[in-house]
């Protein structure tokens, strides 16, 4: 066993331990600290396939923006722990129907001739000056174009469907307007009154 595959190994021992106790921990923000670590650990086997930009943007989007989100809303929240268990066994049976269709299902494509290992060999070495963002990014803005932009159309559409519902108009909240709040003078809220000292 080589230095590569003792370390992918290890990796791949950490990603599916730390996954486990993401689902089997008790407190939610050590839930969410097991995630941050798995997706480290996704992120370093990438980097052993020697995708450097997925690894990157792992690390960057889901732990630098994600995860952070979600900590801050569980540590945030007071959440009641009791009542979210009430009804976990009810759910069980359900929920294992699932894991084990999921389980035959990806045994199904994984283990065909399409996807084994015959059918995918092993890609020749690119050499010491490959840069795999490169090459991601000379395919996605030339073979595939289209279908990028036509992906962000889709996320722009939603963007805006999802600022349209939040700033829509309500009848029952106040709201303030700084417009209005600047451009106030002293004499429309201040008015002086002289009055006259009386005596007792």
């Amino acid at each position: 066993m080589d230095f590569q595959t003792a370390v992918f190994y290890f990796f791949s021992t950490v990603l599916v331990l730390s996954a486990l106790r993401v689902i089997t921990a008790r407190n939610p923000v050590h839930a969410a600290l097991f995630l941050v670590l798995t997706f480290f650990t996704a992120g370093g086997i990438w980097m052993l396939l020697r995708a450097e930009f997925l690894a990157i943007a792992l690390v960057m989007v889901y732990v630098g923006a994600v995860m952070v989100l979600f900590l801050f809303v569980v540590m945030m929240l007071d959440i009641n722990l009791d009542r979210i268990r009430e009804g976990f066994w009810s759910y069980l049976p359900v929920g294992a129907v699932i894991g084990l269709l999921m389980v035959i299902e990806m045994a199904i494509v994984l283990g065909g001739k399409y996807f084994g290992l015959e059918g995918m060999p092993a890609p020749a070495d690119p050499g010491e000056g490959y840069s795999n963002t490169k090459e991601l990014g000379r395919l996605l803005y030339t073979e595939y174009v289209y279908p990028f932009e036509l992906a962000s159309i889709v996320l722009l559409v939603a963007m805006i469907a999802a600022i349209a519902l939040t700033l829509r108009k309500r009848t029952n909240v106040k709201v303030v307007d700084p417009a209005a709040q600047v451009a106030v003078k002293r004499d429309d809220r201040v008015r002086i009154v002289s009055m006259r000292a009386e005596k007792d």
